[in-house]
């Protein structure tokens, strides 16, 4: 069966429609926008609107899906077709499974259980669906890009200087950030919140900047420090240490959908991921340059290089080309290899530009100035280039891949410990025999087939697959060592091809209907009319890297500058920041986002200092208190006369957890465990086991991330699908995460520790309950919470004792005591939100 996995209906709607569907886009979170426009809207369009649209010569059993309102309704059955949030209420999943003989759909060919996977995490998000009530009558069915007028959208000009206009408090602001935040606010007639107090201030930094919670001696010492530089000192503080990395590096993780398997049906493990996350890390440490930071990630195979280590973490860094998720188990080459260049394309334009390149697969983008040969010309650059993952042949691998061996003199780490030479060789003889073996299995498989053609002929093919997987196991770990036992350093990433390939223009994304062929080349509406677009010499990657990151990009610096004003802001000045293009979000504040995208460029395209500019300004250290007022008029807080309330992240949550119990390792071994278990699915098994079994205390980031198998610690506070570009998580606030806090395994560990703690803690048993506020809030308890307190610590402990009077008894009663006051903490909401 034949599935195209554009993003576009047969028909395309004018920009007059797409002014009218901006709102239904508006409510819709941008990764499940994507998710619709990328896996369903494609099927629908393609398996099913031939019956069932307003299109069809007769629309079959009254159902409708290409609107929102007839996917829902459903058809002559009285079933809704489909529900929000219930399979088993949605006939049109009943239907594309074919679970009712008198209902399938496609009647002929069932869909791939790839798309019906999809379908069912559609409905089980909540079916988000951007469409029409009803579909615009578009005269002549097809718009005509003008690149022209493309160019005129706010985004595609240059960022500019403007002045501030004057200010009615001339005393407010302390920077130009505070200026255009005040004259947004003054002409709203809002007035400011106070600032924040000092112990809210550094515990907002410190998470901010680290992940983690400042320490008791970290607030004091910065409580006692009335001096004008305080604030200076303690955000450099942060700036400089390694934790600073380890958190802004998980940031960028998320837009570069990191990963270490493969995901979809087969989901394959990808040992050598591990390098592109430690890049990422040392890149924020070191304050790479973001402009080098994206040419290495595009091209860092072709650049120059300093020296050995230099060429090595350069062609790393191309591993962001090579960590997306893919259906290893298509027998279509071609198709593979184009779905892998969608997905490159995809995660490179939301990633760096905020634009959604990929919608053009099938034909021109439905919104955007981006056109069909736009997309093949990009599609070219990345044909160009192999990319190299690392999978070995095995059932349901039709597509394995090799790796890229690493210079030894790069002095790069390894996550497997060397073996002996002796060891070696019995890998080479386990190797050889497992060839000889599954031979020899093939041998005799035949010799039956051609002797009794009916008998057992799938069981002999699995014994005979089985026995190749093996073969197949065995030559992957031998295939980790060099002769004298030493590891290989491997990594994934992208290399050129001896020569480069320009692609076809593919009608409807199909690779059965060839077009014209497209010379490799740049995006059109982002280059100056008249300006060469076309690549003549080499993939092209080396091209597409300098045009991206380029000040005479409009887009690149401001993609960025959104991001991080959004992670220390707790939203984009662009509420939609991997998609800036005609269904994204205007800016709140035009202005402003111009002046923080040209002072990031001029700066060195230094994250640190854009973090500096705005962490120093008044507006980041505001407080978050209520204002009703102000709520009136402005409740989502587009002015930004307060700062956001934030919910930590998922990481967040675990590491300070992990902190205040004093557990957290912040040395965490080598590599990653994904490196070091079995190959296939047996490793995916035995990461499960072991990471619900075995104490992980490094920091979060560090642990295995597998897709469809994300730890429940990060996946209960809504971890990102890591197969998609992610630039702002969702925010939730239910019940399951307070039950998580309370009953899981893992947090009551982690109170236990947390009382342990305390215990070695020197004074009275009232002053380890002040330490633990300390370290959990940091602040001490109010007097009103000082009264609680006593009453509890009075009451609790002999009540769990109960008759018992011996020395022990009340001693583990005590122990009781305090590790449930310390989980009431770790599960409060005060512990997991920053005011």
């Amino acid at each position: 069966m034949k599935i195209l996995f554009c993003s576009l209906p047969l028909f395309c709607l004018s920009l007059h429609a797409a002014d009218l569907t901006a709102d239904a886009h508006a409510g819709i979170p941008a990764d499940k926008l994507a998710f619709f426009e990328k896996n369903i809207r494609p099927v629908l369009v393609e398996h099913c609107y031939k019956c069932h649209s307003a299109e069809s010569e007769k629309i079959k059993g009254g159902l409708t899906l290409d609107t929102k309102q007839g996917t829902l309704l459903g058809g002559e059955s009285g079933h809704p077709g489909v529900t929000p949030g219930s399979l088993s209420e949605s006939s049109l999943y009943e239907a594309i499974t074919w679970a009712n003989d008198d209902m399938q759909m496609p009647p002929k060919d069932k869909l791939p259980d790839e798309v019906i996977a999809n379908f069912r995490k559609w409905i089980e998000m909540g079916a988000p669906d951007p469409r029409d009530q009803t579909i615009p009558n578009v005269a002549g069915g097809r718009r005509e890009i003008n690149m022209q007028e493309g160019r005129q959208h706010w985004a595609f000009q240059k960022p500019k200087s403007t002045v501030v206009p004057d200010l009615k408090d001339e005393n407010w602001a302390r920077s130009t950030i505070d200026q255009w935040i005040q004259a947004g606010f003054e002409n709203a007639g809002i007035q400011p919140m106070p600032d924040a107090d000092r112990r809210t201030l550094i515990r907002r930094i410190s998470f901010d900047l680290t992940g983690l919670p400042p320490t008791p001696d970290e607030v004091e010492t910065f409580v006692q420090d009335t001096s004008p530089e305080a604030i200076k000192r303690v955000i450099e503080q942060y700036l400089d240490s390694p934790r600073f990395g380890e958190r802004w590096g998980r940031h960028w993780l998320d837009v570069a959908r990191y990963a270490e398997s493969s995901g979809k049906e087969v989901n394959l493990l990808y040992p050598h991921a591990w390098r592109y996350r430690d890049y990422v890390i040392d890149a924020f440490n070191r304050d790479k340059p973001y402009d080098q930071f994206l040419k290495e990630q595009i091209a860092g195979d072709l650049m120059r290089s300093d020296n050995k280590r230099d060429q090595a973490e350069k062609i790393v860094a191309t591993g962001f080309l090579a960590i997306g998720s893919k259906g290893h188990n298509n027998r279509d080459v071609r198709q593979f290899n184009m779905d892998l260049v969608d997905e490159q394309i995809d995660a490179l334009s939301q990633s760096m530009l905020g634009l959604t390149l990929a919608c053009a697969r099938c034909h021109d983008h439905k919104f955007d100035p981006v056109t069909q040969r736009d997309y093949y010309a990009l599609a070219g650059i990345f044909l160009s280039s192999e990319t190299l993952y690392g999978t070995h042949r095995q059932l349901q691998n039709n597509n394995p891949g090799t790796l890229i061996e690493l210079d030894p003199a790069a002095g790069q780490l390894s996550a497997l410990a060397s073996i002996s030479p002796s060891e070696v060789g019995q890998l080479k003889r386990r190797s050889e025999e497992a060839e000889a073996a599954a031979a020899e299995m093939q041998r005799d498989a035949l010799a039956q087939r051609m002797q009794d053609r009916d008998s057992n002929a799938a069981a002999s093919f699995l014994r005979v697959r089985a026995a190749r997987d093996r073969a197949e196991t065995v030559k992957a770990d031998l295939e980790q060592f060099l002769d004298d036992g030493t590891p290989r350093t491997l990594a994934m990433g992208v290399l050129d091809r001896s020569r480069p390939i320009n692609s076809p223009l593919l009608v409807r994304g199909d690779i059965k209907q060839a077009g014209d062929i497209v010379p490799r080349g740049l995006v059109e509406v982002l280059c100056a009319e008249g300006e060469p677009r076309n690549i003549s010499t080499g993939s092209g990657r080396l091209d597409l890297a300098w045009f991206i990151a380029s000040k005479d990009n409009p887009l690149t610096a401001r993609v960025m500058a959104n991001r991080i004003w959004l992670k220390l802001m707790g939203s984009g000045l662009v509420t939609s920041p991997d998609n800036f293009g005609i269904m994204g979000q205007k800016p709140t504040h035009p202005e402003l986002l111009d002046h923080l995208a040209i002072s990031f460029m001029n700066n060195g395209w230094s994250v640190k200092s854009l973090i500096r500019e705005i962490m120093f300004t008044r507006t980041y250290q505001m407080s978050s208190t209520y204002h009703a007022q102000n709520f009136a008029v402005d409740p989502d807080n587009t002015y930004r006369w307060r700062m956001n309330q934030r919910r930590l992240d998922a990481e967040a949550i675990r590491d300070a957890m992990l902190a205040v119990s004093g557990t957290l390792n912040l040395y965490p071994v080598d590599g990653s465990p994904v490196a070091r278990a079995p190959e296939g699915r047996e490793g995916i098994f035995t990461l499960a086991r072991d990471l619900s079994t075995q104490p992980y205390n490094y920091r979060s980031i560090y642990l295995p991330i597998i897709r469809d198998q994300i730890p429940e610690i990060l996946s209960v506070f809504d971890f990102p699908d890591a197969s998609l570009v992610n630039g702002e998580r969702d925010n939730t606030n239910v019940p399951g995460q307070s039950l998580f806090l309370m009953n899981n395994p893992q947090s009551i560990s982690a109170a236990d520790a947390f009382a342990a703690r305390l215990a070695k803690h020197e004074g009275s048993p009232m002053d380890r309950l002040i330490y633990a506020y300390q370290l959990a809030f940091s602040r001490s308890p109010t007097e009103d919470e000082l009264a609680a307190i006593r009453s509890f610590w009075t009451r609790f402990p002999q009540q769990a004792a109960g008759d018992k009077s011996t020395p022990e008894a009340r001693s583990q009663a005590q122990y009781a005591a305090l590790s449930a006051f310390c989980q009431s903490l770790m599960a409060s909401a005060e512990f997991r939100y920053l005011n």
